[in-house]
């Protein structure tokens, strides 16, 4: 990839189903480019399409038709093996669920992508202490998920996705299991890891507040991007 290329270009993207014996297009020929460290936050209408557009990024749910390129390449031209390593080397993912593991603690849950990509070393278990202390949980390393709040958790899931140094970080609806005084914190602490280590940030969320955190805003609708700026 060179100076100044988008890190991922999409060209007349479409992403359909069958319903029955009726075609649902959710996704319509798009087109956009996302930078690379750009922070992008993309909301819509329940069933626009935000999830399905946030899996087709990360190379997670093949388009019907379309090019999807990451670093110049396309994404999908891929085995299914080198996207799934892939996926574990260059992307992180937050969901609004968790997915922490109950038997593992703070710290064990943190390391699981290291343990994957067998590198659960020294080195990796001293990021894995430095990420627990960037989002404020340094105090709670040894404890269990049970033992942990909601807010606690998710900032536990930031800490996991970050822990291979993911040039990308996927989070779909990251706040939506949150009240409100967690969702501000937890983003909060997401702004700044993404400022602090420069990581492109990609965001879906029904939620005003969270859309506000991006630096470019996209409305998913109607099978069609809307993009806005700060």
């Amino acid at each position: 990839m060179t100076n100044g290329s988008p890190l991922f270009r999409v060209e007349g993207l479409v992403k359909s189903y069958l319903s029955g014996q009726d075609l649902l297009m959710v996704l319509n020929g798009l087109d956009f480019e996302v930078a690379a460290g750009s922070r992008v936050t993309i909301v819509g209408p329940s069933g626009s399409g935000k999830s399905t557009l946030l899996h087709i990024l990360a190379g997670l749910d093949r388009p019907t038709r379309g090019t999807v390129l990451y670093r110049g390449a396309p994404l999908y031209a891929l085995s299914d093996r080198a996207r799934s390593g892939m996926r574990n080397h260059e992307f992180g993912f937050v969901f609004q669920f968790y997915h922490l593991m109950p038997e593992f603690t703070a710290r064990e849950n943190v390391l699981l992508p290291s343990m994957i990509g067998r590198a659960a070393n020294g080195a990796a278990r001293g990021r894995a202490e430095a990420l627990l202390d960037a989002v404020g949980l340094s105090n709670r390393a040894s404890h269990y998920p049970s033992q942990l709040s909601g807010g606690e958790q998710q900032r536990v899931a930031i800490a996991r996705a970050l822990m291979n140094s993911p040039r990308v970080l996927f989070a779909d609806e990251p706040t939506g299991n949150l009240d409100r005084a967690n969702s501000d914190a937890v983003m909060q602490k997401l702004v700044a890891l993404h400022d602090q280590l420069k990581f492109t940030l990609i965001v879906v969320t029904h939620d005003a507040g969270v859309a506000d955190c991006g630096t470019a805003r996209w409305l998913l609708a109607n099978g069609a991007v809307k993009q806005g700026t700060e």
